[in-house]
Formats: structure tokens, sequence, C-alpha cells
């Protein structure tokens, strides 16, 4: 295989950048009355074509770089006429996925973008205006774009087939995702005196078992990876719709972010801390440590599970439970991930960068790409497949919070406009400010609330 990606070093710093890349948009149901583009024909006999993969995950070291040089390797096997050069985002960043739409805006000015690019599911909106991803139903049919999500065998699951849809068109195929899962070292539960085979259900019984473990053992307690700005906000969104919020109206005009329950959530997050069951750690502190076995608990994306056991193993128990709740009210996950869009305009290349979609999302892709990193595979049926991932499943119990949560998940909704992510980053600045700075929640929240409703169109209010 050629050597076509540069490599971050240290895997935790990488498994980071896996987290901050992650994100979940919500397309409109109006369908789309735009023209549509020229269909596109099938490659000729023989036609040699070659294109570029844009993914952030070519710029992480370990699981995976490797899965995806694996996975490109089988498909140039496969299609033999057919050469992918998979890269990184362009950009001075540490964090590749940070420089993904810089770099394929920088990319587009220049006439050379990338054939096939990993976008967050929260850049939906952005991707489609800004960017001009091309509507896969236009370029290769409707029933075409359905056939591959049926699959051979084992089809999308329902909820997650339209995450890459806008106005009624599909643009994106969605590729990877998670759910905030609870992970939990039950030898420090154990220690603490509490029972590892009843772990919290509810926000209030985290705090609690944090406080006894940090009270027990001398170690951290809990920690809530949703809530720091370099965790964009997919976990966050979920933190406050459990509590019977939203961050933006439903039709996406209005910002809802300073409102009672998310205000609530905030303080509850704050709480934690001043109570001491959570410590004021960064992103990448927290997952160190508790990849180390010095944290209780974490609530995190499956994107690490197998950093997680690796850290674990030979060590201490790792554990895994659902999502905890606000007592009284029902958990609503929502999904972090990414979909995979065509931006080329050579029909020749759009032709093989669907070839290259269809075979990432096959029902062999991800059996690699579940059993390598711990994603879900969206081919939920295959985890009852002995011949796939049931034996996998059956020793990693750890998945089995995530596929429940899977069921019955909302998507993450994308900001709308081209400042998108200062409202995004604002936002999550504020949250940050008022968990771990002391910040009055309810000011901070409103304050900035304010500023970002002048970057969304008609005013966001």
């Amino acid at each position: 295989m050629r050597s076509k990606k540069t490599l971050l070093a240290g895997a935790v710093s990488a498994l980071v950048i896996t987290l901050t890349a992650t994100g979940c948009g919500l397309g409109s149901g109006t369908p789309d009355k735009t023209a549509p583009v020229k269909r596109v024909p099938e490659l000729k006999a023989g036609q040699k074509v070659s294109i570029v993969l844009e993914s952030y995950n070519f710029g992480q070291a370990g699981a995976w770089t490797d899965t995806f040089n694996e996975l490109i390797t089988e498909f140039e096997q496969a299609h033999p006429n057919i050469e992918v050069t998979g890269q990184k985002p362009q950009g001075n960043s540490a964090n590749p996925a940070s420089d993904t739409v810089t770099s394929l805006q920088s990319q587009l000015a220049t006439g050379n973008p990338p054939d096939v690019a990993q976008l967050g599911f929260s850049d939906l909106d952005f991707t489609v205006n800004q960017l001009k991803a091309a509507p896969l139903d236009d370029l290769f049919g409707k029933d075409a774009v359905q056939k591959n999500f049926a699959g051979t065998t084992y089809p999308y699951a329902k909820n997650a087939r339209t995450l890459g849809d806008w106005k009624g068109k599909t643009y994106g195929v969605p590729f990877v995702f998670s759910t905030p899962v609870l992970y939990y070292n039950a030898e420090l539960f154990t220690a603490a005196g509490l029972d590892p085979a009843k772990p919290p259900a509810t926000w209030a019984e985290v705090e609690r078992a944090a406080l006894a473990i940090k009270k027990k053992t001398g170690k951290d307690g809990a920690y809530v990876d949703c809530l720091t700005k370099s965790a964009k906000d997919w976990c966050f969104q979920s933190l406050v719709r459990s509590n019977g919020g939203r961050v933006i109206s439903d039709d996406r005009t209005s910002l809802r972010f300073a409102e009672p329950a998310a205000v609530e959530t905030v303080r509850t997050m704050q709480g934690m801390v001043r109570s001491g069951a959570m410590p004021n750690r960064t992103q990448m502190q927290a997952v160190e440590g508790f990849t180390r076995g010095d944290l209780g608990m974490i609530l995190e994306s499956s994107a690490v599970q197998g950093t997680f056991e690796k850290g674990a193993k030979d060590k201490w128990e790792l554990r895994s439970a659902a999502m905890p709740s606000f007592a009284g009210k029902p958990v609503v996950p929502t999904n972090s991930g990414a979909s995979l869009f065509v931006l080329a305009k050579d029909p020749a290349k759009q032709r093989a960068a669907w070839e290259l979609i269809k075979f990432l999302t096959s029902e062999e892709a991800y059996t690699t790409i579940s059993t390598k990193i711990g994603y879900l595979p969206l081919r939920t049926e295959l985890v009852n497949d002995p011949a796939a991932l049931k034996p996998w499943a059956d020793k990693n119990p750890l998945i089995k919070p995530n596929l429940e949560q899977f069921a019955r998940m909302e998507p993450w909704v994308s900001f709308p406009g081209a400042s998108y992510v200062q409202v995004r980053d604002g936002m999550m600045e504020a949250v940050e400010n008022s968990v771990f700075q002391g910040a009055d929640a309810g000011t901070t929240l409103r304050t900035k609330q304010d500023e970002a409703a002048k970057l969304i169109p008609g005013g966001g209010r």
C-alpha cells in the first residue's frame, strides 16, 4: 500500500481527534425543487480512474488509520481500475478534524477538491449549501441509493438512513457514529463499596457514586465529555434533550440553548464540579485518566472503546452502561459521526466515488470497522450473524448499551448558515465557562445566545 498519510504522534491524542470530529445534522423534509444534476454513466470496461478520499481518520495513528488503509487496499483489489489516494484535511492544526471544512473550502477555491469527503453531520447544512456536495439521488438514481441502504443481506437501520438527507434528497451516506455511553471502572466501584452490576441510572446517582469513589479510593469520580468546545456539541444536545429542552427550534430558525431546560442541564453539570464529583479536566486529560484507571466513570463515544479496552487489559475491568437520565425524564440519545459526500465534478470520478462509498458502507466494511475501531455498525443486524459480528458482539457486552440507544436515537441538529461553527463554538464556550470556570449559567448562556442569534439567518429568534 502506498504511503499517503501523515500520522499524529500518540494514540490518546488521536482518539481525542476522533471525539472532536464527530457530529450529526438534520435536514429539512421539504422536497428539493432545484434542477437535478445530470445522471452519471457507468464506467466503461477497463476505464482507469484515480480519486482522492479526504477523511480525518487519515490524521490519526493506530486503529483509525490502519483500518482505513486496510479498507482502501481491499477496495482497490476488488476494483483494479480505480486508484484511491487517502489524505487527511489540509491545515496546520494538530487536530485534522478541526481543519476539515477550511481544508475543503481552500481546495474548492483552487479547483482541486477531493472527490469523496468524510464530513460530520453537524456540517450538513454547510456541506450542501456552501461546499455544494452533489445530490446522490440525482447522480446515481434514487433507486441505486436506496439499494445501497438495503444492502446485500442486511439493511441500514431506518433511523440512520436519512441523516445525510437535505430537502428530500440524499446528499451524504451516513458512515460511522455512536451514542453517548457511560463507561466505568468496575474495580473502582468495588473498592468504593459500590455494586458494579448496578451502574448509576440517573445523574444524581452518578454524582453520589463519583463522590464515593473519590472518598474511598482517592481517584477521580466521573467526567462528562459533553461540556467543552473541543467536544463539539453532539453529546451536549443529548443532555439538553434528555432534560426536556433543545438547543435550537425544530425548524432550525430560533436558538434555544439559553432556555430553562438547557440552563438547568448546565447547572447540574456545574454542581458536579463544585461538589468534587467531576474533576476540572480537559477532554484529553479525562480520557487519559480513565484509560489509566484513575477515573471511575466517563460519558463518551464508542469511538474510543478500543483504546479504553487496551488500557484496561490485564489491569482493570471496563464496563459500559446507558446514558444516565435526569430523574423522571426519558433519555434522548443523539449521535456523533459523519457521512460520506461526493464533491467530484468529473462524471468518471463521480462514478468511482460512488463505488468507493458503496464499498465503505457494505456489510464487509462495517464488520471490519466495528471490530477494529468500535463504531456502531449502521447495518445493525450484522450483530446477529454468526458469520459477521455476532461472535464479536457476544464477547463484547460493551456494545449493548450503544445498540439499545441506537434504536431510539434522535439526530444531532446542525446549526444553519455560513457562520454555524461560530454559533456552535460560542454555545460550547458558554457551557465550558459555566461548568468548569464557575460562571453563572443563566447569564452566560443568555449573553452568548443573543450574540449567536445575529449569525443565524433571520436573526435566530
